[in-house]
């Protein structure tokens, strides 16, 4: 493919890729002929989710010894043959929205010129199936759009966790899905909102979002001090979406005896940090796993679905009801993307969300 672009004089597009575990190349490809259901799309900004992508890029998920059934909601030793299971290489990224340039005979939705959005990696081009795109809305931004993932499952996380007027509210993990929960924790009428994060770029802009008290958990027993803001009786909920087991076990430490604590995350390895004996045994509290856009139907079923969720994240956007100031960072070229990754894995506290500019 190199050699072909090279012969012809003509610009491959490039595409980033993880060829092996923690190996991000940038590499041409070639785009496939349009068929007719089909519409090609020029990318102008791409995200980067962190937590499940770079888990994977690591080597270091279930997958990698299990795959899960998706009928049984088991996982299962991996020569069951049953399940995903990821390969590489890996394309790399997670929401892309760009501009249609090319449409298929028999497109109905879309035409040349639209602002469109969906699940995309980071690739210049991409030639997909009609159903795999939706429009974007006029009124939203590229960093709004490409920031609906991380909303979305924020949502989920607020209402999973019942977040009522006049509670106090503790998140763990101030990535993209921290940030926006303390916003929308905020929206939902908490009245004392308590971010945790060993990063302050992160913790700065959670102030900036509405939170009331930041903690370093590397400085401080994180969990006595939420108790400490909170006249020592712990928040009523708690959302942890750091993915650490060491934040989990704090999550429930400063978790009123009774409250909610939400885990966000995708865990991996063993349990380094986390003891149920402890508090988790004496206080009665509630733990909701599974605040994840893809498992469905929803406990909320059938009023809420993810459509419902969607058009929900979409809205509070439109209506300015939660921003995205400050949290793509850093936003690079795509020239830039393959080292870029590389530092969100290797230097994790130089960024928020990562996020790639087209042209």
């Amino acid at each position: 493919m190199l050699g072909e672009g090279l012969c012809s004089g003509v610009s491959m597009p490039k595409e980033l890729v993880a060829v092996s575990p923690r190996t991000p190349i940038l590499r041409e490809y070639k785009d496939n002929p349009l068929k007719p259901n089909q519409v090609r799309v020029r990318s102008t900004l791409s995200a980067v989710k962190h937590g499940t992508t770079l888990a994977i890029y690591r080597g270091e998920t279930p997958f990698e010894e299990k795959t899960y059934d998706v009928n049984l909601h088991l996982f299962l030793p991996k020569d069951s043959g049953k399940g995903w299971k990821p390969t590489f290489p890996m394309s790399l990224g997670n929401m892309t929205v760009g501009i249609v340039t090319e449409v298929g005979d028999d497109v109905e939705r879309f035409k040349v010129g639209d602002r469109v959005y969906g699940y995309l990696p980071v690739r210049e081009t991409h030639t997909v199936s009609e159903d795999e795109i939706k429009n974007a809305s006029p009124e939203l931004s590229d960093e709004e759009i490409v920031c609906i993932d991380p909303a979305a499952v924020a949502l989920m996380a607020v209402r999973e966790g019942h977040v009522r007027l006049g509670d106090k509210v503790a998140i763990f993990g101030l990535g993209a899905i921290g940030l926006m929960a303390v916003q929308m924790a905020k929206l939902s009428g908490a009245t004392l909102i308590i971010g945790v994060d060993p990063i302050e770029m992160r913790r700065s802009l959670a102030k900036a979002y509405g939170a009331d008290v930041l903690i370093d958990p590397t400085v401080c027993d994180s969990g006595l001090e939420v108790r400490k803001a909170t006249d020592l009786k712990g928040v009523d909920v708690s959302i942890e979406s750091s993915g650490s087991h060491r934040a989990l076990h704090h999550a429930i430490r400063g978790t009123s005896y009774g409250g909610t604590i939400v885990p966000v995350s995708w865990y991996h390895g063993e349990p380094a940090g986390l003891n149920l004996g402890e508090e988790w045994h004496f206080n009665r509290q509630v733990m909701v796993s599974g605040a994840r856009v893809e498992s469905e139907p929803y406990r909320e079923h059938p009023r809420w679905d993810r459509d419902r969720i969607y058009e929900t994240v979409i809205k509070l956007f439109e209506e300015e009801r939660i921003t995205v100031d400050g949290l793509l960072h850093p936003i690079v070229k795509l020239e830039e993307a393959a080292e870029a990754f590389r530092k969100i894995d290797e230097r994790p506290w130089e960024t928020i969300k990562l996020a790639i500019r087209y042209g």
